[in-house]
């Protein structure tokens, strides 16, 4: 069963990227899939800021990430780019932390000039943490992400997101395949 991290980069508490990552997690789970979900918020601060990666809690995502077979890395758009909180993280990762990889890209955001970050932002750092293969990223808007008591419901235009993750699931089936056991 292929295993799955969900890097969640929003600082925001209320955060609807983090509640989209999780649903995504769910709809993973019910394909076969070993899912955990980081949310870089909640990680020591001070450790993640600091660069201590032998902080129990740095230690524990960065030993997740080595085992994990696909990796969603989601972040809401800052400034065109992704979150500084995703970057800290991202920044305590080996140089080949991704190599031999799926990794999802996703971004979320206010408005459609946004949605070149997943390409120009944040797939060259994938590329460059050794991603074995980049699926197909996706930009989804706020405003397509209602929160519910329960996490989120994605309107039409947000539930053409689900292809792409499902296209994601698939992908790791076949790279889990490859890979002898």
């Amino acid at each position: 069963m292929p295993s799955i991290v969900v890097i969640a980069g929003s600082p925001s508490a209320t955060s609807r990227t983090v509640a989209l990552g999780e649903h995504l997690a769910e709809r993973l789970r019910g394909q076969a899939h070993e899912v955990r979900v980081v949310a870089v918020r909640d990680l020591a601060a001070e450790a993640l800021i600091g660069g201590d990666t032998r902080h129990p809690a740095i230690a524990e995502v960065l030993t997740a990430l080595a085992v994990a077979d696909g990796v969603v890395v989601a972040s809401p758009v800052y400034k065109a780019a992704y979150s500084g909180v995703l970057k800290a993280l991202l920044d305590l990762l080996p140089q080949w932390a991704f190599a031999g990889k799926v990794v999802l890209p996703l971004l979320t955001g206010g408005g459609p000039g946004h949605a070149l970050a997943v390409d120009y932002a944040l797939r060259p750092v994938l590329s460059a943490l050794g991603a074995h293969h980049v699926v197909q990223g996706a930009f989804v808007l706020d405003k397509h992400i209602e929160r519910t008591p329960d996490g989120i419901e994605l309107d039409p235009v947000g539930r053409s997101l689900l292809e792409i993750v499902d296209s994601f699931s698939q992908a790791l089936h076949a790279n889990a395949a490859l890979v002898p056991s």
